[in-house]
């Protein structure tokens, strides 16, 4: 995968970086090139859930979070010394911190803990919520004023996924279910702070900021988290490990990022209701789960909500 380092119209290099005062950079190509980006980062989230599930089997989930967002970070820093990219201005400072602690430490701590309890495919669903969740933060952060179709389209995957958690919960929701309604919540704030920050600074220096920016609190939180938490390395392990520092923390969001800059924060979030059932496919395909008949049902029913809140004007 190849990572754009700047718009086009300006050239790239430490005299002319996009970070300069000043400057504003605006997402390169056209909406459907933009589509396209955030489209390629759903298909890096889908396999978040089975590549946890396979890092749980070497790491405990304090050790997994940490060692990957380091990981990322590691990254994401020397792609930043190599490029010279300058500091982040201060006013975006509390931006990042938000995606740092939205992006970066709360959604995956959150979710890893969860699926200590909960199937990949069950938790997939549920997290069929943040399409709308973002959507409501983005109304809510940067004005945007989506359409009644737009609207009515996104509560319907909406109750589509609330009644498929009510009915696999016998009618109550479970601590996993909280803890993955909390990632919804702090995910969304990340992403659109992340997806306002992104018409400003390419997409990969947004998230490359807030990974070093976590750092603080990542290495001491590996230290800890290895002294008491035994690692047993496997090839599943590794390469779950490998996926979600790689894949999700860092690609993934590049892409994500520069495609939320493109096409707008709304629309980008609702391709996000095509992951509950690709995470589904990964889910047999990748640790042989065993599929309700709601779960498929459920993440298509809110899949053709996709076609309807992409039509509407965002």
């Amino acid at each position: 995968m190849t990572i754009a380092v700047g718009s086009p119209s300006t050239p790239s290099g430490p005299s002319s970086s996009p970070d300069s005062p000043g400057s504003r950079h605006t997402a390169p190509g056209p909406r459907s090139f933009g589509t396209l980006q955030a489209a390629l980062g759903v298909v890096a989230f889908s396999l978040t859930f089975p590549a946890t599930a396979w890092g749980l089997e070497g790491f405990g989930p304090w050790s997994l979070i940490a060692v990957r967002s380091i990981l990322a970070a590691v990254i994401a820093g020397v792609c930043l010394l190599a490029l010279r990219v300058s500091l982040p201005e201060r006013r975006h400072w509390f931006g990042l911190a938000v995606v740092g602690g939205g992006v970066v430490l709360g959604f995956p701590l959150l979710t890893t803990l969860a699926l200590q309890t909960s199937t990949t495919a069950h938790a997939a669903v549920v997290v069929g919520l943040l399409p709308l969740t973002t959507a409501l933060l983005s109304a809510l952060r940067l004005g945007t004023r989506p359409s009644r179709t737009f609207w009515f389209a996104a509560l319907a995957g909406a109750a589509a996924v609330l009644a498929f958690t009510v009915q696999q919960s016998g009618g109550a929701l479970t601590t996993a279910d909280a803890l993955l309604f909390g990632a919804l919540l702090v995910c969304a704030a990340g992403y659109t702070e992340g997806g306002r920050l992104a018409r400003v600074m390419p997409g990969w220096q947004v998230i490359g900021w807030a990974l070093v920016l976590c750092l603080p609190l990542t290495v001491p939180m590996t230290a800890v988290a290895l002294s008491f938490e035994p690692v047993r390395l496997t090839a599943h392990s590794v390469t779950g490990l490998l996926w979600v520092a790689v894949g999700s923390q860092f690609l993934g969001l590049v892409v994500w990022y520069r495609g939320m800059a493109a096409i707008g924060v709304p629309k980008a979030s609702q391709l996000q209701l095509a992951q509950p059932l690709l995470t589904l496919v990964w889910s047999v395909l990748l640790l042989g789960e065993h599929l309700t008949v709601a779960a498929p049902l459920t993440a298509a029913a809110v899949l053709v909500c996709i076609a309807v809140t992409q039509r509407a004007r965002g």
